[in-house]
């Protein structure tokens, strides 16, 4: 099939990894997977794929394994790969950990392989999955900074999509060749795009920028 979803699946239990890769129906191709931390991001990196299914414990990380997750997502750098976590921890620091880290969505193990595969394609297409009951933990998460958010949607609304996007990446740390690279445009667009951003905002430094998106719970 011409338009199969490319996958990578990052689980420490192999067991799972293989009936995952079974479950899931013919309009997604596993590209590959991993155990954990170093090689998650190993595999991610190398084969760039559309969406990956992560699960949140992980081990190989710096600190505990309740991280490892946020740990990948954060490791691979700017990247067009979407991250779907699946796991049986339906906490709500886990859940909050890692939607904060960048993943587009979290769903639990008792998922059947349709509805998996169901998620990957919304998330590829930049929809936002939740399993029922954790979608409230996101809302009450981001909800108490609501008057906070407005105020940033406000001032978000002065910048182009694509310098929202250049933004958060410059925000994050990344240097403008890895942000060129992310975004398929060239270091001299970056850096107009840069200077657009930080003339709008009324900034006058990258590092002035990474607070202001920080305050604002941007990052």
């Amino acid at each position: 099939m011409a338009d199969r979803l490319r996958v990578v699946i990052v689980d420490d239990h192999s067991i799972f990894r293989s009936g995952l890769r079974t479950d899931l129906d013919a309009s997604v191709e596993v590209v590959g997977d991993a155990a954990d931390v170093p090689s998650a991001i190993a595999v991610i990196v190398q084969t760039a794929p559309d969406v990956v299914l992560l699960d949140v414990h992980l081990p190989g990380g710096e600190g505990d394994d309740a991280a490892g997750g946020e740990a990948v997502i954060r490791g691979t750098g700017p990247t067009t790969t979407r991250f779907l976590a699946l796991s049986v921890s339906d906490a709500a620091a886990d859940v909050v950990r890692v939607i904060r880290a960048g993943a587009r969505g979290y769903i639990t193990k008792g998922s059947s392989g349709r509805e998996v595969s169901a998620a990957v394609h919304a998330v590829a297409e930049g929809d936002a999955v939740f399993s029922p009951r954790l979608a409230g933990f996101v809302l009450d998460a981001f909800g108490a900074v609501a008057g906070e958010t407005a105020t940033a949607t406000d001032e978000l609304d002065r910048l182009s999509s694509r310098e929202q996007e250049v933004m958060r990446l410059i925000a994050r740390g990344y240097a403008y060749k890895e942000v060129a690279a992310a975004l398929f445009i060239s270091i001299k667009t970056v850096e107009t795009h840069v200077s657009s951003v930080l003339r709008k905002l009324q900034l006058s430094s990258r590092h002035e920028l990474t607070a202001w998106a920080s305050e604002r719970r941007l990052l």
